[in-house]
């Protein structure tokens, strides 16, 4: 069975599908441990590998290697992948979808923002005329050959975020992504306009979607919810706390817990499951609710 097939399973089964955004590879061997998919988020990895924000730094080699290291620790898991909007050009985005289903990811999402693209949850974002973004959408679903592709609208109108949704869902993508949805009355009206087509809901920390739980998604009838950054923040608001007590210690270090703190041994032994045999089978791995 393949990834695309597999992933594709996952939805259509009961219940909200969630997957935990990553950002490297400690965070994915972390990630791992508690669920069965993850999201490629790109607000992470312009984040981390760059140092940038999610404004379209990613050059797509990048992305399609990092893509590549994850499956090879991750064999088991689900891998959805943030394309943003293809790199641009249809040639660009076919060539990064045949690419990343050749290692092994399991779909993606591509948007129809216009370059300066934005984060999805971020004020100042553009889209495409619908019907170019239509080609490039058809154009990448006639690629790609079992790959699940998410499509996604950044339109902030509320007639454009009905129309395009509707006409997203009337493709032959998988699933349909609204982006920055700020109500639970607007997920609704999504929701009617889409029909049976499964429906992503992208839920970001501060960002400007209601926090929902997964039994609450469920019931709302969201198929899939991405966490584009829980790993990122939490990392960030860990070291700034550690950096700090290092700081306020003169520098020496906590004493490390062996039953529960973090130190050499749990951290080698983590990424010990990385290697071969060791690595995480679904059976060992949590999927949420």
């Amino acid at each position: 069975m393949t990834y695309g097939k597999k992933l594709r399973e996952r939805i259509a089964g009961p219940g909200t599908t969630p997957l935990i955004g990553v950002y490297d590879m400690y965070s994915a061997s972390i990630a791992a441990k508690h669920y069965d998919g993850m999201f490629v988020s790109g607000f992470g990895f312009a984040a981390s590998y760059y140092g940038l924000p999610d404004i379209g730094f990613i050059a797509w080699p990048d992305m399609v290697a990092f893509v590549q290291r994850l499956r090879g620790a991750f064999p088991h898991h689900h891998l959805l992948v943030d394309i943003d909007d293809g790199y641009v050009d249809p040639e660009v985005a076919c060539h990064v979808v045949e690419g990343l289903e050749r290692i092994g990811a399991s779909g993606v999402i591509l948007e129809d923002q216009k370059r300066p693209r934005r984060c999805g949850h971020a004020d100042g974002k553009q889209v495409l005329p619908l019907e170019e973004y239509l080609e490039k959408l058809d154009k990448v679903l006639k690629t790609r050959r079992d790959l699940v592709v998410v499509a996604r609208t950044d339109a902030t109108d509320e007639h454009d975020i009905l129309h395009r949704a509707e006409r997203l869902a009337a493709t032959d993508a998988d699933v349909v992504l609204v982006d920055g949805v700020r109500s639970i009355e607007w997920i609704e009206r999504i929701r009617d306009v889409v029909g049976d087509k499964p429906l992503l809901f992208n839920q970001i920390a501060g960002g400007k979607s209601p926090r929902l739980s997964l039994g609450e998604l469920s019931r709302l009838g969201i198929d899939v919810a991405i966490y584009s950054t829980p790993c990122l923040f939490a990392a960030h608001e860990a070291m700034d706390a550690a950096l700090t007590g290092l700081k306020d210690a003169d520098g020496r270090l906590p004493e490390v817990d062996p039953a529960s703190g973090v130190g050499v041994q749990a951290s080698t032994s983590l990424l010990e499951r990385n290697i071969g045999h060791k690595r995480l089978s679904p059976e060992g791995v949590g999927v949420g609710v």
